[in-house]
């Protein structure tokens, strides 16, 4: 099994298990934003204040955005992981980009800033294209990847990937994809595809991608 997705998985566990506890102190809360934690006294990077980008870079989540987000454990997870023994599928690193035909189908989505809601009936639209195709083709299996910019620290953008691509994973399965064809991972601000520190690489690294998989 790829490394980083077995190092990931076991954050991803423990994020799980933590969220289910009332956070004090200084432990970050997975729904809550940079800016509320600046209030709070318990910035992500520094105790009180935000020093790295202003607070006002980062968009509270609202509150009808979380009632919307269900949780992690509310689509059941397939009991398929790729690249673990016994596994019908190999690992996450064997997983395609897609291309030609495919390209025009599984395109990258995008989000705001500190968000993992997808908005305007456009990154939508493209769901509804994802899903018509998975439905049509079972064989087919994607990794769905969650991506975040430079700014914040590696647990923060980690977590924010996680719940970007556990997002897109429930509007699939809302749209009818079987939950077995879906899994998701989270690669934070590790594979930035714009390296540039504007606000114009910014928004094409907070993305969602996806890689593919068919059974012979």
């Amino acid at each position: 099994m790829n490394k980083f997705y077995r190092i990931t998985s076991c954050f991803l566990l423990v994020l799980a298990a933590t969220s289910c506890n009332k956070k004090q102190g200084t432990v970050w809360d997975d729904h809550r934003s940079a800016s509320q934690l600046a209030h709070d006294g318990n910035a992500l990077w520094g105790e009180g204040s935000l020093s790295g980008p202003a607070a006002e870079d980062f968009i509270p989540l609202q509150e009808e955005d979380l009632r919307a987000q269900l949780s992690d454990g509310a689509v059941p997870l397939s009991g398929d992981i790729p690249g673990e023994e016994g596994s019908s599928l190999p690992g996450a690193d064997h997983f395609f980009s897609p291309t030609g035909n495919l390209a025009s189908i599984f395109k990258v989505l995008h989000f705001n800033t500190d968000d993992h809601i997808l908005r305007g009936k456009d990154q939508l639209s493209l769901v509804d294209g994802i899903a018509k195709y998975l439905k049509a083709n079972p064989k087919t299996f994607i990794f769905i990847e969650g991506h975040c910019d430079q700014r914040g620290p590696q647990a923060y953008n980690l977590a924010l990937g996680s719940r970007r691509s556990n997002y897109v994973r429930t509007l699939l399965v809302e749209r009818g994809v079987d939950p077995n064809q879906l899994h998701t991972i989270s690669y934070g601000k590790e594979r930035l595809i714009d390296e540039r520190n504007i606000t114009d690489a910014w928004s094409k690294n907070r993305r969602a991608e996806f890689k593919l998989y068919t059974k012979p």
